[in-house]
């Protein structure tokens, strides 16, 4: 099959629902593949490494967002996040990202462990309540739980959180290689709404602020307006809000799919002979939630995998390809928590890692072995029915039943 063929068929149905084995396809081309004039794909976990780590290597900002994309300016579900460290390169991304990290520190996620643990012991006692009835794993827990921890981080009502799961998943669909124009429109909506809200919200923490990071950003920024625009604020706030949640939940149902799937392995999770950080490294390779992430060659001379990338040269980075490159991970289609064999690129790597990671590892490590242990009998209660995304990848829906077996 020549490359041509299989990125179609990557970029339509069948790659969406499984892309694993056209990745293997596009592998045996080399670790680095040149589909037409302006992109190379990578499937390499070095070449992919090498590629996240190489400043060179921008993201596609608004600059060339607007060079490239013909309408880019004129929609906001594209511009809102062009203005966040997501899409910006050196020095714009450097004097944001080190303002964020100043309030979003390790030590204040560190301290957040009580308060995930009380979390996710509250939705427990929700689905206890449930009883014996099949529910959706992905609503009644795997999205609840990530929104109101980033929810509560950031300093967002409690009565406002249910309306940020169907806004990011409008907004998100801009992450993708291709969308339709209905969803183009309703990222645009959704992004009108989300800049909408945190512009009020950081109007409130003004003139009355509290104990939270929307505070903690708004002090900072306002302390030297010069390292961080109002519009900056507004894009970075989103993107916190929705990074925070959108690939933890995809996480915690991919994972729980995992294990329904392997019973042997949910029994050591559940027992205690399973580190569970093991455990979501593993898931994190074998199915992780981001499955590719995309730079372009900033510079002349670059390369890749031993291939030329001139300049303004597009490069598709396949995550999910990457972490099951058998010259880093040893029988890589094969789930195994028990494996020592590297760190999978799922949180990217290099200047752009996610900020978020440490807090997903958390919510993560606590969440699966308290449900496995509340629920043992836990059990699918029908078919899951996977989303029609392949950058963002997770379910639609995961019924269960909490008293199956």
């Amino acid at each position: 099959m020549d490359i041509e063929t299989i990125v179609g068929r990557l970029l339509g149905p069948e790659g969406r629902r499984d892309p694993y084995p056209l990745y293997e396809q596009l592998r045996a081309v080399g670790p680095a593949a040149q589909t037409d004039e302006y992109m190379v794909m990578v499937t390499g976990y070095e070449e992919a490494n090498e590629v996240l780590r190489t400043p060179a290597f921008g993201v596609l900002d608004p600059e060339l967002s607007a060079q490239f994309v013909a309408d880019y300016a004129d929609h906001q579900g594209k511009t809102l996040l062009g203005d966040s460290i997501l899409e910006r390169n050196a020095p714009d991304h450097g004097r944001m990202r080190s303002l964020i990290a100043s309030v979003f520190t390790p030590r204040r996620v560190a301290l957040l462990a009580p308060a995930v643990t009380a979390a996710v012991d509250g939705l427990l006692d929700e689905l206890a309540a449930h009883g014996d009835r099949p529910l959706d794993f992905l609503d009644a827990f795997a999205f609840r739980l990530p929104i109101g921890v980033i929810c509560e981080l950031l300093g967002v009502p409690e009565q406002d959180r249910h309306l940020f799961r169907p806004l990011a998943a409008d907004l998100t669909a801009t992450l993708e290689v291709l969308i339709e124009d209905e969803e183009l429109l309703a990222a645009d909506r959704a992004a009108a709404e989300l800049a909408q809200y945190f512009a009020d919200l950081t109007a409130r923490r003004r003139a009355d602020p509290k104990d939270d990071l929307v505070s903690a950003l708004v002090a900072t920024a306002d302390a030297d307006p010069r390292r961080l625009s109002d519009t900056e604020l507004l894009a970075n706030l989103a993107l916190l809000l929705i990074a925070g949640f959108e690939t933890t939940g995809n996480l915690l149902g991919n994972a729980l799919a995992l294990l329904l799937q392997r019973p042997d392995v949910a029994a050591r999770l559940r027992d205690g002979t399973l580190d569970p950080a093991a455990l979501v490294d593993e898931v994190l390779r074998y199915d992780s939630p981001v499955q590719l992430t995309s730079r372009i060659a900033l510079a002349d001379g670059l390369t890749v995998g031993g291939r030329p990338v001139p300049r303004l040269t597009g490069v598709l980075l396949l995550l999910g390809a990457a972490n099951r490159d058998p010259r880093r991970f040893p029988d890589p289609a094969r789930f195994d928590p028990a494996r020592r064999d590297g760190q999978p690129l799922s949180f990217g790597g290099g200047p752009h890692y996610c900020l978020g990671a440490q807090l997903a590892r958390l919510e993560a490590t606590t969440a699966l072995p308290a449900l496995l242990r509340r629920f043992p009998g836990l059990a699918p209660a029908g078919p899951a029915v996977r989303r029609e995304r392949l950058v963002l990848r997770g379910y639609r829906t995961l019924p269960v039943v909490l008293n199956g077996r």
